[in-house]
């Protein structure tokens, strides 16, 4: 019988490669490489993978466990919220290549995510509640304050109508296997270049749908207008002639984004998990060992 299950360091690596690459792009409104932001610096992210990854990866964990030790460890390292939502998204992908019964990343997520228990979720609560995340968790059920008393699964359900990190929960990680996946397969057929290619999932996500984290700082309309902007900067950067004039454009709209204190988070987040699953992907595709 096949082993495809991947081992802690592939997922480990894996995790520490797709934090590194999303901030080589020039992410508007986000912390990058070429500019800082919101009280966050480069350096703050790259601490805040290398202190969550081992707890990403961990042998025969859970991933309620793989969220709490993250966030747990994070926190120790940089003492702010820099990842929590990064946490969220890659723990389940973690899990599903960690135990994984097929090639299939996609298949074994929904697996996982079917497999929720009241222990995640308790879990789950308990690292939210510490990272603190401006408006995540205020709401009038599963209140992360308070003890657990459903699956996480159910939980992220109840939230999946305001915020999109929980949304990928409900729904399978559609926009991480469908959009996200498609635009970076179509983004590397087009050019070799990988900073161009997590910067077009990255945009692809701002013009699809309103940022959450957005949304929960300054409310939806400036959410909408934001992912207003996104849809004419995708627009333009998808014409532009080489990565000089896509990196101009997207510096140009970088600046203005901060200079309203906005920063589309939840994309950022949804892009790293785009990149961590392309990596896991292609080792659970890769021939195993039999055993």
């Amino acid at each position: 019988m096949a082993n495809f299950a991947a081992d802690p360091q592939e997922i480990a690596t894996g995790f520490l490669a797709a934090c590194e690459a999303e901030l080589q792009a020039p992410k508007p409104g986000n912390v990058h490489v070429f500019a800082d932001g919101h009280g966050m610096t480069t350096a703050d992210f790259l601490a805040s993978a290398k202190a969550a990854a081992p707890f990403i990866a961990a042998a025969q964990s859970t991933v309620g466990a793989r969220i709490a030790g993250a966030v747990e460890a994070t926190r120790a390292r940089v003492g702010q919220n820099t990842n929590l939502g990064i946490i969220l998204l890659c723990a389940p992908l973690a899990q599903a290549a960690a135990t994984a019964q097929s090639a299939d990343l996609r298949r074994e997520t929904g697996r996982v995510l079917q497999a929720l228990d009241i222990n995640d979720a308790a879990d789950a609560f308990r690292a939210i509640a510490q990272a603190r995340p401006a408006g995540l968790g205020d709401a009038p059920q599963h209140d992360v304050h308070a003890p657990a008393q459903t699956t996480l699964l159910e939980a992220m359900r109840a939230a999946a109508d305001r915020d999109r990190i929980a949304w990928q929960y409900a729904n399978g990680f559609g926009d991480i296997f469908g959009l996200g996946l498609t635009t970076l397969a179509e983004a590397r057929a087009r050019s070799a270049d990988a900073a161009l290619g997590t910067l077009s999932v990255y945009a692809a996500f701002l013009a699809a749908f309103p940022d959450s984290h957005i949304a929960r700082k300054h409310g939806a309309a400036a959410a909408e207008a934001v992912r207003g902007e996104a849809a004419r900067f995708e627009e333009s950067f998808k014409s532009a002639k080489g990565r000089a004039a896509a990196f101009e454009l997207a510096l140009d709209f970088d600046r203005a984004l901060k200079q309203r204190g906005l920063n589309p988070g939840t994309s950022a987040d949804l892009t790293v998990a785009v990149l961590f699953a392309d990596y896991l992907g292609a080792i659970l595709a890769r021939p195993r060992k039999n055993g």
